[in-house]
């Protein structure tokens, strides 16, 4: 293998990207890669996927589809954040009573 010829075409398809963090789809591989997954990968190593053919560029359609879904993951998991932090207190009506009468008290 020459690597001059190799790492040339790395820098060759890392030119023709566009984006700094490229979606890749992953190409099935004899050592269990699957066919198909999406991921958002640095430029330099989108193009050495590209070029060992293990991947290849999103086309724009699955681009989106893969920012709509990573766009709903986020918001859940901010809601999950959010619903984790929290703090409920459970008072019983003699307390409630209590404290419904010195705010009252404190008004006047």
């Amino acid at each position: 293998m020459d690597l001059r010829l190799y790492y040339q075409k790395i820098r060759d398809a890392e030119a023709k990207i566009e984006e700094e963090f490229p979606i890749v789809v992953s190409h099935e591989t004899v050592d269990g890669g699957k066919a198909g997954m999406k991921t958002e990968v640095p430029r330099r190593l989108a193009a050495k996927l590209m070029v060992e053919n293990l991947a290849r560029l999103a086309s724009e359609e699955e681009v989106k589809a893969y920012k709509a879904v990573t766009a709903e993951a986020r918001r859940v998991a901010e809601q999950i954040t959010q619903a984790a932090k929290m703090q409920v207190t459970v008072l019983s009506m003699a307390e409630l009573e209590r404290l419904k009468g010195t705010s009252k008290a404190s008004k006047d």
